[in-house]
């Protein structure tokens, strides 16, 4: 069955044509219905009326920034032609005058809003969060030191000293659910070692390998199994800061677990049994990730018999 997941369902059209046209972009960010949503510190401004949504201002405050924070970057537009930007206003010491001008409106925590704010809104928020966190980060040209120029809307950056172009980048991960029968494997990472908390195996892929690749080596590095089918089951934008979650089921050939001691503190089997106790909250001593995340519809699919295997 078809997966949207949190962080996924953007609806914008991202304007590709428009954004090779700078004069265009410049005039769409003083345009009447240009819409902004300004983030402190990546915390998106979330207003909570009937029900908590992104908080969209207009354009009037953009003169009072100061030039360090970079600029407005186009996200695209929506289903009537209204121009949508995102733009970083953390060099504001005290923001609280732009939260003023959507009545009601905070900075919050993109990561908890993103459960309450419309599903779209949350595809969206991972867009605008992702882009503007790696320009904070990538202002200067890696091969040459020079600090780079914002283009195209964001969607690039371009040295003016040896025009190296730039591109946001998205981490690919491979995250899967490993099951051999009627049992699966979890696992708890070293950092949640003082916790109940249990989930996929996971990790970055490495550069040359296939989604099978990088599914069945993750999954022998860090609980020791050999894994034969591996099967797609969705993806999930994950922007924290970046990362494109690729989940997958993957039949394990073996059932020995020797699980990674620097990088796992326990991987080990579950029954269906306990996996739909804890899909449902009641496993004793375990708990798994909620609904945000991918993991959990793996698990979920999996332990009722959904999962494409």
């Amino acid at each position: 069955m078809p997966y949207t997941h949190t962080f996924a369902g953007n609806p914008f059209d991202r304007g590709d044509k428009e954004r090779r046209d700078e004069d265009l972009l410049a005039r769409m960010i003083r345009q009447e219905n240009v819409r902004i949503i300004p983030f402190h510190n990546l915390k998106p401004l979330v207003k909570r009326e009937s029900q908590a949504e992104l908080a969209w201002i207009g354009s009037g405050f953009l003169d009072g920034l100061p030039p360090e924070a970079g600029g407005p970057k186009f996200l695209g537009f929506d289903s009537d032609r209204n121009p949508h930007f995102a733009v970083d206003i953390s060099k504001v010491e005290d923001p609280s005058h732009i939260a003023a001008l959507a009545p009601g409106a905070t900075f919050e925590d993109g990561r908890a809003a993103a459960t309450e704010i419309p599903g779209e809104q949350a595809g969206i928020l991972a867009q605008a969060r992702s882009n503007l966190n790696w320009h904070a980060q990538h202002r200067f040209c890696s091969v040459c030191g020079t600090e780079s120029q914002s283009l195209r809307g964001g969607l690039m950056r371009q040295c003016p000293n040896c025009n190296s172009q730039h591109f946001p980048r998205t981490d690919p991960v491979a995250i899967m659910l490993v099951y051999r029968g009627e049992k699966c494997v979890m696992g708890q990472t070293l950092a949640r070692s003082n916790t109940t908390f249990y989930s996929c195996l996971a990790g970055f892929m490495d550069q040359g390998e296939s989604i099978e690749e990088g599914v069945r080596r993750e999954v022998k590095e860090e609980a020791g199994l050999e894994v034969g089918r591996v099967t797609y089951h969705s993806s999930q934008p994950w922007p924290f800061p970046a990362s494109l979650m690729i989940g997958c089921h993957a039949e394990a050939i073996s059932d020995e677990i020797v699980a990674d001691p620097g990088e796992m503190s326990d991987v080990r089997w579950f029954t269906k049994d306990e996996v739909k106790l804890a899909v449902e909250d009641k496993l004793e001593g375990v708990n798994i990730p909620g609904p945000i995340a991918i993991a959990h519809h793996l698990i979920r699919a999996w332990g009722y018999g959904t999962a494409n295997i």
